[in-house]
């Protein structure tokens, strides 16, 4: 488990362990390597980050990061994609790891994996919710369903000691995925791609955030774009979602869903109005408080796959297919 971002501090080790033991209890091995317990804004070098993430790919069969952090994307250009996708290994991460799985997937199509890290591992999913792992040891070919959360959680973060870990107490704030126009039912299909909105919009317009590429070279279905703002204010998730209209991010979706936000409203324009002023006049479905991003629970989304996406008053379900 490599750390392309941050690595973890001495005082969470705790939580890093418990985390590495929920997954050798399930039979995994787990290989934390040396800079994911190296405390601060990094962990290492750029070049050093680069090596550790190129030796993960190559000797493991997933590569997930303890968490995000803010400066993956000085990586980008030193990274070796063909190489990466050539190892076939599963990359499953999100925050800030969502500059690294985005091009993975739009610069070479190798599927990588959204909604996990490794120091998310001690808490319990909801049970309409798939396990990465689950869906990492499934063959090529495979579909898997997922319905809509009844809970989130909406609690400030507590010590480690105190983390509530049982589902039933972990999210207690009933939830609801809805739509931007208010209809009551809406269907979408095409093939996921996104991430948290903070890290992938600044990908735009350039080699490793070209998702209208992607659209072209592997998604003739079309796209259904995902994306999740961590803490942006609402002019903030404008601006971000009005730069990627502007390099094209929506021309070839199907529809687009949203995930909850702890950031703030402006004065004038909430979070809600600002999905609106920069997608409401798109002629596809938008779908609010989606079960993704820094409001957790999320449930594992696969860039490249191809989903099916329903939502009847107020509950949704998601299915993707895994192709070869």
């Amino acid at each position: 488990m490599p750390a392309p971002s941050m690595g973890v501090p001495e005082e969470l080790h705790e939580r890093l362990r418990a985390a590495v033991a929920s997954l050798t209890d399930r039979g995994l091995d787990v290989h934390v390597r040396d800079h994911a317990t190296i405390d601060g804004l990094v962990p290492a070098s750029a070049a050093d980050r680069v090596q550790d993430l190129h030796d993960s790919f190559r000797s493991g069969d997933a590569v997930l990061p303890p968490w995000g952090g803010e400066l993956a994307i000085e990586l980008l250009d030193g990274i070796d994609w063909s190489a990466l996708a050539d190892a076939q290994t599963w990359f499953v991460g999100w925050s800030d790891i969502s500059t690294l799985l985005l091009p993975l997937t739009t610069l070479t199509g190798l599927a990588t994996m959204h909604g996990a890290n490794l120091m998310d591992e001690p808490w319990e999913l909801p049970t309409e919710f798939r396990r990465w792992t689950d869906v990492a040891s499934m063959p090529a070919g495979s579909s898997f369903e997922q319905r809509s959360a009844p809970r989130r959680r909406s609690r400030p973060w507590v010590a480690w000691s105190e983390e509530p870990l049982a589902r039933d107490r972990a999210y207690e704030t009933p939830t609801r995925w809805r739509t931007l126009d208010g209809e009551d039912a809406v269907t979408m299909s095409g093939r996921l791609i996104g991430g948290c909105l903070e890290t992938v919009s600044l990908l735009a317009g350039t080699r490793y955030g070209d998702v209208p590429r992607f659209a072209r070279e592997h998604a003739p279905e079309g796209t259904l774009v995902y994306l999740e703002a961590s803490s942006s204010d609402s002019i903030g998730v404008f601006r971000m979602l009005r730069s990627l209209r502007l390099a094209g991010w929506f021309e070839d979706a199907e529809g687009v869903l949203i995930g909850r936000s702890n950031g703030p409203d402006t004065a004038g324009l909430r979070q809600e109005d600002a999905v609106r002023r920069a997608l409401g006049d798109l002629d596809v479905p938008v779908i609010l408080d989606f079960d993704t991003g820094h409001q957790p629970p999320q449930m594992p989304l696969v860039n490249g796959a191809l989903a099916d996406v329903a939502l009847i008053a107020g509950r949704g379900s998601i299915e993707q297919h895994l192709t070869a």
